[in-house]
């Protein structure tokens, strides 16, 4: 595990934002259970019950895929408040690819997304150097993504009932 701040002081509670979050870099095999379990509650809260998307989280490519988590600390202990999914070249697409990219919703507007994908990105980039990256981007995430430095290279798609668009970078 990695830190980019020292954690809160004890008996503070604040949001957790880019600074107070420290990021644990794992493979699928190295997952703890209660790491593993927190990864699936953030993403069904997100892409099941909040967006409303009946789909196939279990998608098998888990075991494959390198995981960074985004925690903080809090008065109930640590949560677990970012996550991305990312695949050396030739797993996923023939690019690296970054993928389930997921914020909680407490930390939303704090800039911990921006600093979720600065970090998935530098991890991805010690993967594979000078590497393309592909993405699958939600339509509505378009313009976040653009704004990291990709760019669009297919016509909007429905994947799962959501629009998405194809971006490399």
């Amino acid at each position: 595990m990695s830190k980019t701040s020292a954690r809160n002081a004890p008996g503070t509670e604040e949001t957790p934002t880019a600074a107070s979050t420290y990021w644990q870099w794992s493979r699928f095999s190295e997952l703890r259970p209660e790491d593993l379990y927190a990864v699936v509650r953030l993403r069904e809260a997100v892409f099941i019950v909040e967006q409303q998307c009946a789909y196939h989280d279990a998608d098998g490519r888990d075991p494959h895929a390198w995981h960074l988590l985004g925690w903080s600390d809090g008065q109930n202990g640590r949560s677990l408040v970012a996550y991305a999914r990312i695949f050396e070249p030739g797993l996923r697409y023939t690019e690296g690819s970054i993928g389930r990219v997921v914020t909680a919703s407490e930390v939303r507007g704090t800039g911990l997304g921006k600093a979720l994908m600065a970090e998935a990105l530098r991890r991805l980039e010690g993967l594979a150097p000078g590497q393309t990256i592909k993405i699958a981007a939600q339509r509505r995430l378009e313009k976040f993504y653009l704004d990291l430095g990709f760019r669009t290279v297919s016509a909007p798609y429905e994947e799962d009932g959501i629009i998405h668009v194809d971006m490399l970078r």
